[in-house]
């Protein structure tokens, strides 16, 4: 194998790191079979007060990002020092650079194989010591179903951006509950937050034993230490953290504003292609997982647990994010939306908005989705005497959505980057007056849609606005009245 290129060096706000020597291999595990990458020598990041060690990426890799494991679903292997990951057991009698052997786990232990989700982590404490004795604190603005805190009539609702506050706020501080679904003790529902911060965690992690977080910026990046590995995004990429992951994030160019879905089901999946086939959506090659990353560090820090809907700490001597190897398929990744291939009519007619599913978060019934993460990216409208923008409609599922940035088709004003709509169960909803308006009297040519990126939360559960988001100063009062232009149209005399 080739001389591996210098690889970058990572520079968190925090850690002053250089790499030094250190060999790793990796394997990545896929339906398809199996496939072996050797890995030449790292450095280990060094730093006044820490450690982080990492393996590398091979010298030669077509299409896989540099620090993180290709494919969704993959059982991957990866080890930040050589060796330290056990070769046909899971936990042997003593563990190699006096390590200690844990497993985390997804699923119930007898789940079925497809549904079955672990992995087994080789870290310089076992998270028993990562755990003192726990204090209840305040979880500020965070809420979790069910919550009955606020009631107000029904309606289509719309929130402006939420200005970021001056106040110095982690991610964990920052974060505001919008709308909750379901019940996250009976492990059904959902909570569809905004996170504002704006200044990295410092000694400071976290892990939430709710449910899954799904990540979704949308001004600023973040750096997500976890115990499995580093990810980075931006607006345009996602992150999943699994339940029970622990996890520090840090603000790399300034403060930051997003959308989080708190998702208390099944883990996400890939939802299934049926009649399209094998390809487009979301490929299973573009979701990235972090290569073994550990931090050594002996400083006091706080450990935060949410857990049944409050949030507790732990004083902590050390940090928790010690994992020097680990295998299995239970763990974070994140993914660029502006890889998803979008499907489409290519002849007349408005398909269902399910083609543009990433993700879903099946249900106990078939074809109901617990939440599905839904995108409507860049692409072509090409259908021929068609209305092509959404059409008018009632939903059994109720809809959260955000705006990234651009442009919505549906709604050229009023919903902007950084906004938010709630549509929820069997309330009307479509193109605005001045949407429909175009759309109807345009020239049906060729048109794409270029530098737009809107997502949506969707649940079977109605979501209830939480009393944070009843009283936002951006709350729209008037958003109904972007359908008062509407006329009526009929003339019995003009077919």
């Amino acid at each position: 194998m080739n001389e591996a290129p210098k690889p970058k060096t990572l520079k968190p706000k925090t850690l002053r790191s250089t790499f030094g020597k250190n060999e790793s291999r990796r394997t990545s595990k896929a339906q398809g079979g199996e496939q072996a990458f050797a890995t030449p020598s790292s450095k280990a990041l060094k730093a006044k007060e820490s450690k982080i060690t990492s393996s590398l990426q091979p010298s030669r890799t077509i299409g896989v990002t540099e620090g993180y494991m290709s494919g969704f679903g993959n059982s991957f292997e990866t080890e930040a020092l050589p060796g330290a990951l056990p070769v046909g057991r899971n936990s042997p009698q003593r563990c190699r650079y006096g390590l200690y052997a844990e497993q985390l786990s997804g699923s119930p232990f007898t789940a079925p194989r497809a549904a079955n989700e672990r992995s087994w982590l080789y870290r310089i404490r076992p998270s028993v010591k990562h755990s003192g004795r726990f204090r209840k604190v305040d979880i500020g603005l965070w809420r979790t179903a069910p919550c009955h805190e606020q009631e107000m009539p029904i309606g289509q609702l719309r929130w402006g951006p939420q200005a970021l506050p001056k106040k110095k706020l982690n991610f964990l501080e920052g974060m505001r509950t919008m709308t909750t679904a379901g019940d996250a003790g009976t492990l059904a529902g959902m909570g569809a937050h905004v996170y504002l911060a704006t200044r990295s965690m410092q000694d400071e992690y976290f892990y939430n034993a709710d449910g899954e977080m799904l990540i979704v910026p949308q001004q600023g990046r973040l750096r997500i230490f976890t115990e499995f590995g580093i990810i980075d995004i931006e607006p345009g990429e996602i992150a999943v953290i699994p339940r029970g992951v622990k996890l520090r994030v840090e603000l790399t160019d300034g403060a930051a504003r997003g959308y989080m879905c708190e998702n208390y089901g099944g883990a996400f999946t890939l939802p299934e292609r049926g009649p399209i086939g094998a390809n487009c959506l979301a490929n299973a090659r573009d979701f990235l997982t972090p290569i073994a990353a550990f931090e050594d560090k002996e400083k006091p820090s706080k450990l935060y647990v949410k857990w049944g809907g409050q949030l507790f700490a732990t004083e902590l001597l050390h940090s928790p994010l010690d994992v020097v190897a680990w295998h299995g398929n239970y763990a974070p990744y994140k993914y660029d939306l502006r890889r998803f291939s979008p499907v489409g009519a290519i002849s007349f007619d408005h398909p269902d908005p399910s083609i543009f599913s990433v993700l879903t978060a099946p249900s106990e019934t078939p074809g109901t989705a617990n939440v599905d993460f839904i995108i409507f990216p860049e692409r072509w409208s090409v259908a021929e005497n068609t209305f092509r923008p959404p059409w008018y409609h009632m939903n059994i599922m109720a809809e959260f959505m955000g705006l990234i940035y651009g442009v919505y088709d549906a709604k050229p004003q009023g919903f902007v980057p950084g906004g938010i709509s709630l549509h929820n169960c069997m309330l009307p909803h479509g193109p605005d007056a001045e949407a429909f308006a175009h759309a109807s009297e345009t020239e049906l040519k060729p048109v794409k849609l270029t530098n737009t990126l809107a997502f949506m939360f969707e649940t079977r559960f109605p979501q209830r606005v939480t009393k944070y988001a009843a009283e936002l100063d951006v709350l729209d009062a008037d958003y109904a009245q972007c359908w008062q232009g509407l006329k009526k149209r009929f003339d019995p005399s003009k077919p």
